[in-house]
């Protein structure tokens, strides 16, 4: 913990120490800054002195690198520039070097007491510690240095995202390094990196722009931005993009950053797809081309020389296509065996001293499902779905090969059944609760996502890296921390809780439909309050984040605008345009009087999204422009339309005449469309609903509510409308009936007239647990009675509710993890149970996920995720939420519900009951509780 001297009494510097304490916290790491001098610290930054920089020139290039970023972020926070030198001329110097690569490392740790045997021989390993007046930073390897140097970078205030979003650094006067330091004996996972895809129009207008096209100039920040995220490989842009031939300098320059290279799981021995269009000849068919291609992949690897690598073998069609109908595992195992005779050939050893991976991506994992394998050595890189679910990880029986496994996962994809490219919808939770299944199946060797554009997915690109460094470490309580302590790392810790739920809550609500694939159609108007709910959610989101920017500081604008309120009010805005669309259409069909209304409004959220859009694209002078401009409206098919295209909308002639209109809670009927209308039912549980008064004509209406029930209350019985109205009903509790009753009401207007029938039905039991609202019962999966061994997961799911089995599984459904839920029934009747789970996959493919059920002790019913369900992929990735259904026959009274863990992979989020009363029609989400 950071100590704070008796004579500190500006409250500024614990400001500045708790917000060093919380960036630190949120990588997981020990702090060991602070701006006060504590008994043995090191002085970096003092008001008489600034320490130097001693790096030996024999060091690699990148660790020099480093270390240059390292003094300019020193001067960054304290606006004093250190000297940087290569060799020491007096004390109270920061010594940086590698293992074996610094003289004066070695030679002190030869003659002094230095204990580095807890990072010699690991892999990316460091340590920082004060060694008599000076302080040593100490690498295992190249990187190992280069991770020491930046993580005193972010200590002393410096955001991994200080170019890339802007973030503002934290100045401070002083600086003072703890005397016991820090070490991390390395990574858990050995390769962490990210995948520039997907990149037009928006990442490639950008570039165009500013860099004329992929060159080392655009690399170069990135490959600093993935160090300081402690990452360490990147696949880069491929859509027509060629790395190593579009600018000789990227490859070089990636190896003296200490950046790995790979391309993706498409482009094998190192050459770019783009680059077959350039110099191949004929088809990109082994069997009819295979000479032509073994050339031009050997020029890749001839290309590559000793520059540290992951070569990708294996081959897909040309486009990142299925390479033939069915699997032709002869041919492709050929190919591998040529591949890797190349590597052997061209390097001079033997291929297995090459790191290879080979991946399993869409149909490629057919191949290894029906039996074909790949040398030892090689890396099996497993992906997902592209939607964020894992399709295969290693039996833990397998989990002993040489190469390892590795994870392709996804934050952004073209493709089926929807691109999804604009903004990030990843809920960190649903990544961390995947990932954690992949370091559980021994998927360790290698981690890599694509993120597209790589901004906006500054958030969830932090907590991947964060994640795979040591995932051991990282549990459900530090996974709920994590939002406010990034935004702690980013913007301080005064607004960070609410910044941090910001965060949170928008990744929350896109991740329920992404937002290409919302529509007017997404959300119930008339069932559930659903609409209004969405509506009032993203309102109070959007209204907190204007708050926390009017009191933000300025310097943090910008940042805050990229980060957390564009992604806030452009998803808020997007979703009031659909909502407004719905209100459009139901209401011309009704001939509603605010049809047009709804009409301009539709207009006016769309022209707010170009507003929005212009705003990102003009910040910080114009730095980011076109970064944000990928089209999300309009889409008719799978791909991305080439502009957003306004959605259409349907004017009416509104007569002069007022024109009586009712609506009724949970219904679709509406007077003068039906004649009779009928509210839900009312009991105990259920006291309140409301009838909606629409006006059909331009003059004010005038209605009264007549014959009203007693044992009923309205919030008023006489209005003059204008447009519309919601009057409430409540029950009176001293007038109840004590048996089952049906009654009636009138609405009236001049001559017109629509009579609602009310009833109410009491229990004629003590109803215990949950009760049926409209005929369904609703329960969220957190609110049990019982939890024996399941997990929560928290902010996952689409109302931010998961549970899943913990670590142990069993063979057979047994109370050792089971969640016990009760409800109530009023009548016998028949029903539907749903239980609502995260779009999961046989990962294991053991045939399905299985879970199972009981009702009252009775009989166990085992179902599977993927065959008890009529939701296909498509839908379940969709609507993120896969359906099982059940059909039950039930007699009144309470009743006991027990959910029991067979699989692993079974994440519950939500169970409904529907009776044979149940008017849930459509509703997107599940109805609240």
């Amino acid at each position: 913990m950071i100590q704070l001297s008796n004579s500190v009494k500006n409250s500024s510097y614990l400001f500045s120490a708790l917000c060093i304490l919380l960036s630190c916290v949120t990588y997981g790491q020990k702090t060991m800054v602070s701006h006060t001098s504590a008994e043995g610290s090191f002085g970096l930054v003092t008001t008489n002195k600034t320490a130097e920089l001693v790096l030996d020139a024999s060091d690699f290039e990148g660790v020099a690198i480093a270390a240059k970023n390292l003094q300019k972020d020193i001067e960054r926070v304290t606006g004093k520039l250190p000297k940087l030198r290569s060799e020491v001329n007096k004390n109270g110097n920061v010594i940086i070097g590698t293992l074996g690569k610094n003289k004066m490392i070695d030679s002190l740790i030869q003659h002094t007491n230095i204990d580095v045997s807890k990072i010699r021989g690991k892999w990316e390993a460091h340590t920082i510690k004060k060694i008599g007046e000076d302080l040593l930073i100490i690498g295992s390897d190249k990187r190992g240095t280069i991770f020491g140097i930046y993580e005193l970078s972010r200590q002393i205030g410096v955001s991994p995202w200080y170019w890339w979003a802007d973030v503002p650094v934290k100045k401070a006067e002083e600086l003072y390094i703890d005397k016991d330091g820090f070490t991390s004996t390395g990574p858990k996972v050995q390769y962490r990196g990210i995948f520039i895809n997907d990149e037009a129009p928006a990442l490639s207008s950008w570039v165009s722009e500013n860099y004329g096209k992929f060159n080392h100039e655009f690399y170069e920040p990135v490959f600093e931005l993935i160090l300081r995220l402690k990452g360490n490989y990147l696949w880069p842009a491929m859509w027509g993009k060629a790395f190593y031939d579009d600018d000789p300098a990227n490859g070089v320059l990636a190896d003296k950053y200490g950046i790995v290279m790979g391309t993706s799981h498409h482009e094998p021995l190192m050459r770019a797809q783009a680059e077959w269009g350039r110099y191949g000849s004929g088809e990109w068919n082994y069997e009819t081309n295979a000479d032509t291609l073994r050339s031009f992949w050997r020029k890749g690897i001839e290309r590559m020389g000793d520059r540290e690598s992951l070569v990708t073998i294996g081959m897909r069609g040309d486009g990142d296509e299925p390479m033939t109908e069915g699997t032709a595992i002869s041919l492709l195992e050929r190919i591998v065996k040529d591949q890797r005779e190349i590597i052997s050939d061209v390097t001079h050893k033997p291929a297995k001293e090459t790191p290879q991976v080979w991946a399993l991506y869409k149909e490629v994992q057919d191949y290894y499902d029906q039996g074909m394998r790949v040398p030892d050595d090689v890396t099996l890189l497993l992906a997902d779905d592209n939607w964020g679910n894992i399709r295969k990880l290693p039996k833990l029986k397998d989990s002993t090969r040489s190469g390892g496994y590795g994870i392709y996962y996804h934050f952004d994809y073209v493709g089926g059944p929807r691109s999804y490219k604009w903004i990030n919808t990843s809920q960190i939770s649903r990544v961390y609760e995947q990932m954690s299944l992949a370091y559980a199946y021994h998927a360790r060797k290698v981690w890599i996502v694509n993120v597209g554009d790589l901004k906006p997915m500054e958030y969830p690109i932090s907590f991947f890296l964060d994640y795979a460094w040591n995932p051991e470490n990282f549990k459900i309580e530090e996974l709920k921390a994590y939002p406010e302590q990034w935004a702690a790392a980013q913007f301080g810790a005064k607004y960070a809780p609410e910044i941090g739920e910001l965060l949170q809550k928008y990744t929350t609500y896109n991740s329920r439909r992404k937002p290409e694939l919302l529509s007017d159609k997404t959300y119930s108007l008339t069932q559930f309050n659903e609409a209004e709910e969405i509506l009032t959610e993203f309102n109070e989101l959007e209204k907190k984040a204007e708050e926390i920017a009017e009191k933000l500081d300025a310097k943090y604008q910008s940042a805050y605008f990229q980060l957390v309120l564009h992604p806030v009010k452009a998803s808020a805005n997007l979703n009031r345009m659909y909502i407004a669309l719905a209100k459009n259409k139901l209401y011309a069909e009704q001939q509603r009087n605010t049809t047009n209304r709804f009409a301009e409004k539709v207009s006016e959220y769309f022209e707010n999204d170009e507003a929005l859009t212009s705003a990102y694209h003009t910040i910080e002078d114009g730095k980011w422009n076109h970064m944000i401009f990928q089209p999300h409206i309009g889409y008719s098919a799978w791909f991305d339309p080439k502009q957003n295209i306004k959605p259409e909308t349907t004017k009416i002639e509104v007569p002069e005449a007022a024109d009586l209109g009712v609506a009724i809670a949970d219904s679709e009927d509406y007077f003068p469309k039906n004649k009779h209308l009928s509210l839900p039912i009312f009991d105990k549980s259920n006291t309140e609903s409301y009838v909606e008064i629409f006006n059909r004509g331009k003059e004010e209406l005038e209605i009264k509510l007549k014959k009203l029930p007693k044992w009923l209350k309205a919030s008023k019985t006489k209005a003059k409308i204008g447009e519309q109205e919601r009057i409430f009903l409540a029950l009176v509790p001293e007038n109840l009936p004590g048996k089952n009753t049906k009654d009636s009401f009138v609405v009236q207007a001049d001559d017109q007239k629509v009579e609602i029938a009310v009833s109410y039905q009491p229990f004629s039991f003590k109803p215990e647990g949950f009760t049926a609202k409209n005929g369904v019962i609703s329960i969220p999966a957190n609110k049990f009675v019982e939890n024996k061994a399941w997990e929560i997961i928290p902010d996952l799911g689409r109302r931010d509710i998961a549970l899943r089995p913990e670590s142990s599984f069993t063979q057979e459904a047994t109370e050792n993890a089971s969640l016990t839920y009760l409800f109530s029934i009023k009548e016998d009747t028949e029903a539907t149970l749903s239980f609502l789970i995260s779009p999961s996959l046989d990962f294991l493919d053991n045939g399905g996920l299985k879970f199972a059920y009981s009702i009252d002790g009775g009989e166990l019913q085992t179902l599977n995720l993927l065959k008890d369900t009529k939701d296909h992929w498509g839908i379940s990735v969709s609507n993120n939420i896969t359906k099982v259904i059940q059909n039950l026959n039930l007699e009144k009274g309470v009743h006991q519900l027990k959910v029991y863990a067979i699989d692993p992979g079974i994440v519950l989020q939500h169970i409904i009951i529907e009776t044979n009363t149940s008017n849930l029609l459509h509703t997107y989400l599940a109805p609240k509780e």
